[in-house]
């Protein structure tokens, strides 16, 4: 029986993407992405949001599309293979990293909730200069978890 590995990940970008190129000039795109979810403490009852962090690496000519288009927040789509880290930091402690060769990515949210953010900027700033009051409303998370208790 074959095996094989491969995770997707929905979630947003943790830090600006950093392009670089390797010696044979290959791009390659690197970002951390964190995906959360919200589960009821069994023993407190309340609800709490666990963060699971990933590093990412984009290849190719997606690499330099991902580095132009993506920045620290955007919601994202990866699709790649897992490759597990263990090492061990400056205090001797074990760490673990979860890696992402991703083999295909796509951008999540529309373009249009993209260009309303620095619109609704822009009218907080008039308002602030000129005394006006705007009534501007956030734009919509795309990722945004449901306010569903579920009991795990």
């Amino acid at each position: 029986m074959s095996t094989f590995n491969r995770i997707i990940v929905v979630g947003n970008l943790g830090r600006e993407p950093e392009l670089r190129y390797t010696p044979q000039g290959l791009p390659v795109c690197s970002f951390s992405l964190a995906t959360n979810e919200r589960q009821k403490d069994k023993q407190t009852g309340e609800l709490v949001d666990n963060t699971i962090w990933y590093r990412a690496n984009i290849f190719g000519r997606k690499a330099e599309t991902a580095a132009q288009y993506l920045q620290k927040g955007s919601p994202v789509y990866i699709d790649g293979k897992l490759k597990p880290e263990e090492w061990t930091d400056r205090d001797g402690k074990p760490r673990f990293t979860l890696n992402i060769n991703a083999s295909d990515f796509n951008f999540i949210g529309s373009s249009a909730a993209r260009e309303e953010a620095p619109q609704a900027s822009k009218a907080v700033a008039a308002s602030a200069t000129n005394g006006s009051r705007a009534s501007v409303k956030p734009a919509p998370t795309p990722n945004a978890a449901p306010d569903d208790d579920f009991d795990f």
